[in-house]
């Protein structure tokens, strides 16, 4: 597989990682809550035999430098902001667009802010606990979440986050994607770091995030809510099962669980790409 092109990009405040697979219809992948682009390298590489995939670090993550500080209320703003500005440096076409889990959130605030801008929108998983019946009880969650970060540290956090919520199930690559042990040790450092990035600034503010269903009711025709065929009755599955109500449109699910972008790339890839080409013939 040929190494994907690589570069940076300055947006207002921070220094953009990005890397460009393929030919074809723009893709752009917008990375869940650990902000780095390579866990999408396998989905990417099956993916860039008929689109152009587009994957980046958010900003603040991984290889994306943040030089100015922006309010944690604001961060999925600043995101959407992002990634339209990555687009642009990138595209002149209506782009399609996948973002999973905190980047299901950055998709969605994307679609609002910038509509016409994407072809279509694919939210997968993302942890919309404002949109919940029972928001307080998960917006409560997600502050001791933070005091406990604080408290008692990274694990802790983690153990307390994993318990709650309930992701169960397999987290890992197949063996033919996991990455050569020097990449992966890189990999691992990175993520690390972005761990407590993460719980710092994002465990309370992004399921918090209101989205502004009146835009998302406009647009619903460019709009998938996407979840994961084996993670129907856990947490992450529920935002975007009271948001399909909520804006009247269907859910479809994908291959694996919450990660199934990760531990089943290739029938995602598949799926994903199937999808894309319905849409785009209506």
């Amino acid at each position: 597989m040929p190494l994907p092109r690589h570069g940076t990009f300055d947006v207002p405040g921070a220094t953009l990682y990005f890397e460009v697979r393929g030919h074809g219809p723009p893709l752009l992948c917008i990375p869940t809550g650990n902000g780095d682009a390579t866990p999408f390298g396998p989905l990417a590489d099956t993916l860039a035999a008929h689109h152009t995939v587009i994957t980046y670090d958010r900003r603040g993550f991984s290889r994306s430098t943040a030089h100015d500080v922006v309010p944690d209320d604001q961060r999925v703003q600043a995101d959407a902001r992002d990634a339209r500005a990555l687009l642009d440096h990138l595209t002149d076409e209506p782009a399609a667009v996948f973002g999973t889990c905190s980047g299901g959130i950055v998709a969605l605030a994307l679609l609002q802010a910038h509509p016409l801008r994407l072809r279509t929108l694919v939210a997968h998983e993302p942890p919309l606990a404002s949109v919940l019946p029972d928001a307080t009880h998960w917006l409560d969650f997600y502050q001791r979440l933070h005091a406990t970060y604080r408290e008692s540290g990274v694990a802790a956090a983690k153990a307390m986050f994993r318990e709650h919520v309930g992701l169960a199930g397999q987290t890992r690559p197949p063996q033919d994607a996991v990455l050569p042990a020097p990449q992966l040790e890189e990999l691992l450092a990175r993520l690390r770091r972005n761990e407590v990035f993460w719980f710092e600034h994002e465990t309370r503010s992004f399921p918090a995030f209101q989205p502004d269903l009146a835009a998302l009711r406009r647009h619903a025709d460019r709009l998938v809510l996407a979840g994961g065929e084996d993670s129907r009755e856990q947490y992450a599955y529920r935002p975007n099962r009271e948001l399909a109500r909520l804006l009247d449109v269907p859910m479809v699910d994908f291959p694996g669980g919450h990660l199934g972008h990760v531990t089943h790339p290739y029938q995602f890839a598949e799926a994903l790409h199937a999808l894309l080409v319905r849409r785009a013939r209506n």
